[in-house]
């Protein structure tokens, strides 16, 4: 037996070696998909700059009566122009099977008034090891991907279909950041009092849907049938989507709007509330 002992001890020498390894780089900092996230928010925060002015309610006087209520309610009148926003969320709860655990989250997303854009970086671990997501819609073109080990990549949607769902995420939150209504092609009608059909045209894409506010003109829905998923075989479907959110309060920055926001795929069987976080931090740039 003991013409044995030797070769095992190395080979389990080896073998924690490699898990010490592992257990090093897993936490380092240093991520290759953060890094191209950090590129392109620097690139965008240099390219999406607007003119220094304050928000006045003449900006909004031709929007229907909801709008102008949110915008004048949330306390935007007089302040500052924006040109991003940034709203992080912290162990949020994601899920894509019910049939599959809840993953938690963090999720940092940056929102830009001019030329619709935005991206959100997601950090989380799957049995230890890291998990790293990267939602974008930059130049028009949306983008999922997502890395488990900090180099293999387990989904890289893009597409046609990629790129109408990541706009009408854009314009499901467009309301956040007051100035993307006033930079981008944005039509609004009105359907009654408290539900507004809007609809965003850019770069060739467009698409729509409706947002709907409680008697304060708090937004608390936003429905639309412009979302597709990706199935399970790979193909694409079209299924009703809602973002609600919900339990508004007054920011630090004077600014009132939700701490909680849902996304959820309304199927005809039921419907299926994917993420669901609350509000850590927001902010205005």
């Amino acid at each position: 037996m003991n013409i044995f002992y030797k070769p095992l001890m190395i080979i389990i020498g080896i073998i924690i070696s490699l898990v010490g390894v592992l257990i090093v780089y897993f936490n380092l900092s240093y991520s290759p998909l953060k890094s191209t996230f950090n590129h392109d928010l620097k690139s965008l925060i240099e390219k999406s700059s607007i003119e220094n002015g304050l928000i006045s309610n003449d900006d909004f006087e031709k929007y229907p009566t909801a709008i102008k209520n949110f915008v004048k309610n949330s306390g935007f009148i007089g302040k500052s122009k924006m040109s991003y926003m940034n709203i992080f969320f912290e162990n949020a709860d994601f899920i894509q099977d019910t049939k599959k655990p809840k993953l938690k989250i963090d999720y940092n997303q940056y929102n830009f008034a001019k030329n619709p854009s935005r991206i959100a970086f997601i950090d989380s671990s799957l049995y230890g090891i890291p998990f790293e997501g990267y939602d974008g819609f930059i130049n028009a073109e949306g983008r999922m991907t997502g890395i488990i080990a900090k180099n293999i990549t387990l989904f890289n949607e893009k597409g046609v279909e990629m790129d109408k769902a990541s706009l009408c995420t854009y314009l499901a939150e467009a309301l956040f950041i007051p100035t993307s209504l006033l930079e981008n092609n944005i039509v609004f009608e009105e359907i009654d009092l408290y539900n507004i059909r809007a609809t965003i045209n850019y770069n060739g894409n467009s698409t729509s849907g409706i947002f709907t506010f409680n008697d304060k003109f708090e937004m608390i829905q936003f429905y639309t049938k412009d979302r597709a998923v990706v199935k399970s075989d790979g193909s694409i479907e079209y299924i009703p989507w809602t973002a609600r959110c919900g339990q508004y309060k007054i920011y630090e920055n004077g600014i009132k709007l939700p701490t909680i926001l849902e996304a959820v795929w309304n199927y005809p069987e039921n419907d299926l509330v994917y993420f669901k976080g609350t509000i850590k931090n927001f902010e205005y740039r």
